[in-house]
């Protein structure tokens, strides 16, 4: 639930730039096409993710801050997702966070400036590190530069309108729970494995975060190296995510691969160093995932993120070894994620639309959940 800060910014006036454009209204789609045009001149365009459609709702602001860069989107009423872009993440040694609201504000503003007839009601915020959600607080980003910054209140302040706030990888989970794979499970973990590798706990139908902390499985020791970039050794991350498998290969090879990508190619091949590599990672991930299934019984794992685009050669061997591993406890699905590069943009207007009363929730509502 919002607390009573959000609930009373829910009704205050949109920011000048929106307000002067919502008495417009558009019937020349020639000329609304041509604005649309300018879209590529200064960011790069976000395809669309499958699904895109959130349903009816508010018209709501998303944004997805990463390491190197950030996505932005409008969703309009009918819950289409009109426009994403990426650009790079402002980077400084000392403002970023600052540089990450004042870039949102820009790109808030260029969205007016194409649509506007698209006056949105709330935005939402993900941003990745160790994350408050109650209190809107970017605790601590260790690439990014950030300590106990507000990002919730001063992105509102900003935009003149509510904004929720929340981690990456659980704004992703939030989509696939209620719009992609997760759909239907009350105990679920969705488990994002790309440049590090953190999951959304889903405990009786509902996101459990401990106060920003929890789903941090990716820094669970599960063996006694390499050292982490949190300074643990052997975390789980530091062994079995797609940016440690193009590492770890590198540095037993002396190669320059750039990806895991390029390292499960090679094991493909016959290359035994990759092969190696590929199936330490397989072994940390199904131990890692052990630990989880032991701790709160799944009935299913979803998988995102880049080292997913593996398909059967990540999930059938990874069955294989979590199924060795167990005993009696419950064998979750392992599944893989289904909305795409999107699931941070959309999960974060799911959030958003949440800040306002009354609003539908495309939801997972399963036997026995009261109606909307």
């Amino acid at each position: 639930m919002p607390d009573s800060t959000l609930t009373n910014r829910a009704i205050c006036p949109v920011p000048s730039f929106w307000a002067e454009r919502a008495l417009v209204t558009h019937t020349n789609s020639a000329d609304a096409n041509s604005a649309d045009t300018n879209t590529a001149s200064t960011n790069n365009v976000v395809p669309p993710g499958e699904p895109s459609d959130l349903g009816p709702g508010a018209a709501v602001l998303a944004f997805d801050v990463g390491g190197t860069d950030m996505k932005a989107a409008l969703i309009d009423m009918t819950g289409a997702l009109v426009e994403a872009v990426r650009v790079p993440t402002p980077l400084d040694p000392e403002h970023t966070a600052q540089n990450v609201v004042a870039e949102a504000a820009r790109l808030a503003r260029e969205f007016a400036e194409r649509h506007p007839q698209i006056v949105p009601a709330a935005a939402g915020l993900l941003v990745p590190g160790e994350v408050d959600d109650e209190s809107g607080i970017g605790v601590f980003a260790e690439n990014l530069g950030w300590h106990r910054f507000p990002f919730r209140d001063r992105l509102s302040d900003v935009l003149g309108i509510p904004v929720s706030f929340s981690h990456d990888v659980r704004g992703a989970g939030e989509a696939e729970h209620r719009l992609g794979a997760a759909v239907g499970f009350r105990d679920v973990v969705v488990m994002v494995i790309g440049t590090g590798i953190a999951s959304a706990l889903f405990v009786d139908g509902k996101l459990y975060s401990g106060r920003g902390l929890a789903g941090e499985i990716g820094h669970s020791k599960i063996a006694d190296g390499p050292v982490c970039a949190c300074g643990g050794i052997g975390c789980l991350e530091a062994v079995a995510s797609a940016g440690a498998i193009a590492r770890r290969y590198n540095a037993l090879t002396g190669h320059n691969l750039p990806g895991a990508r390029e390292v499960l190619e090679r094991a493909a091949a016959g290359d035994a160093a990759a092969q190696s590599i590929w199936d330490s990672a397989l072994d940390a991930l199904a131990l890692g995932l052990s630990h989880t299934v032991a701790l709160l019984s799944p009935e299913a794992i979803v998988i995102g993120g880049g080292l997913a685009a593996a398909g059967d050669r990540l999930f059938v061997p990874l069955r294989e070894r979590l199924d060795a591993i167990l005993t009696f406890h419950r064998r979750p699905l392992l599944i893989p994620a289904s909305i795409g590069q999107n699931a941070g943009l959309i999960g974060a207007a799911l959030k958003a639309r949440d800040l306002l009363p009354g609003d539908p929730l495309p939801g997972n509502l399963l036997p026995g959940d009261p109606l909307p």
